[in-house]
């Protein structure tokens, strides 16, 4: 038994038999009905039986089912940066975080677009509880991060994650997408906590980590969606937050969050892929002599690299002028675009409560007031 196997996804030998396990599924039928809905049944079910490796799954059907959510929830994907990447080269992307499947499933198919390595992604273990879930996560390519530990469990698990993540990056040529922070950002402030980078650095082979960090190649990578899919159903927890209550999720919670993310609209998508993290690691080992320090110093420039490609819609410049009731950016929006954002933000929310008019539009506003940080920024 390998030491990863709690939480790696299939060796390409056990796809046939874990696709088979959940062929007769409901929600099987259902995604592949939503994939391919002119095609019988018959067929997919014959093409799924012949499938034997994680690639050709997620080739000849996850892409197009990506492909259609694109179609049905959204206003299109766009994306810059790839050019700057190898083909054949794997890198560990480190991501916003704004939605549990299609941030990483978006990054995997501008990746295939381009020719370029797809990735292991980390998804939180409390995602897939149900069966299925968890045989399609495997079946995707994803790695687990073991959620509700204690302390001591809480250190093991980081070690085996960093060890996997090393091994993915640097023995098997595969990329790596992780988010920059454990849970998607809620109020639009985009920050890489220094625990995620702490974890990485748990699998150095190196005198300094900043020399692993750089064998490592990190890519920054922002993510911005014109519509919040899940933006309502955010309000409970950051208003649990402002009156220092503690958040206690509601049952299959996740659940319908990660269903939300999927189908809620977005119109426009934008993703920037940073430059690769060499010169900086290289600064940093010179400039600073302690480890924390170096740590702190690489957040930074995680998150100067996602702050400053940020792509900002009419929806961001909408949500901060609202929010500090100026014209600042009025000549970055139509009135068309305003008044459909307040019609939004009625029907989303309690529109009556100021707590919660202001959470939600800080939510789109924070992106703007971070990137205003950055010379020439708009």
């Amino acid at each position: 038994m390998s030491k990863f196997d709690t939480i790696r996804p299939y060796y390409d030998s056990e796809v046939n038999e874990g696709i088979r396990s959940v062929i007769h599924h409901p929600m099987m039928k259902a995604l592949m009905n939503f994939t391919f809905p002119d095609v019988d049944e018959n067929v997919w079910i014959e093409q799924l039986q012949k499938t034997h490796s994680i690639r050709d799954f997620q080739i000849n059907f996850v892409y197009h089912s990506v492909q259609k959510v694109l179609q049905r929830s959204s206003e299109g994907l766009t994306t810059s940066g790839f050019e700057k990447l190898e083909k054949n080269a794997s890198y560990l992307f480190i991501s916003n975080h704004r939605d549990i499947i299609l941030d990483t499933s978006l990054l995997n198919v501008a990746l295939y677009e381009h020719g370029l390595v797809m990735t292991a992604s980390a998804i939180g273990d409390n995602l897939v509880k149900k069966d299925f879930l968890y045989k399609l996560s495997k079946l995707n390519r994803n790695f687990l991060v073991q959620r509700g530990l204690s302390p001591r469990e809480l250190l093991q698990s980081s070690k085996l994650m960093s060890e996997y993540i090393g091994q993915l990056l640097l023995r098997e040529n595969r990329s790596v997408w992780i988010a920059q922070r454990e849970g998607r950002t809620k109020d639009g402030n985009d920050a890489t906590h220094q625990g995620v980078l702490k974890m990485l650095g748990m699998g150095c082979d190196e005198e300094n980590v900043m020399d692993y960090f750089k064998k490592l190649k990190i890519v920054p990578v922002s993510i911005s969606y014109e519509y919040d899919p899940t933006d309502a159903l955010k309000m409970p927890q950051l208003m649990a937050e402002a009156k220092n209550e503690v958040y206690i999720k509601e049952k299959n919670e996740d659940f319908i969050t990660l269903l939300s993310g999927i189908m809620g609209q977005k119109k426009r998508i934008h993703m920037h892929i940073g430059d690769v993290l060499e010169s900086e690691m290289d600064q940093i080992k010179t400039n600073e002599d302690n480890s924390n320090r170096q740590i702190q110093a690489v957040a930074q420039v995680i998150d100067d690299s996602i702050l400053s490609s940020y792509k900002l819609w009419p929806t961001n410049f909408i949500a901060h002028d609202l929010m500090y009731a100026s014209n600042q950016y009025n000549h970055l929006y139509t009135e068309e675009e305003k008044s459909l954002f307040e019609r939004r933000l009625e029907m989303k929310i309690d529109s009556t409560n100021p707590k919660m008019v202001e959470s939600f539009l800080a939510m789109y506003a924070n992106p703007v007031t971070n990137k205003m940080k950055y010379q020439n920024a708009f």
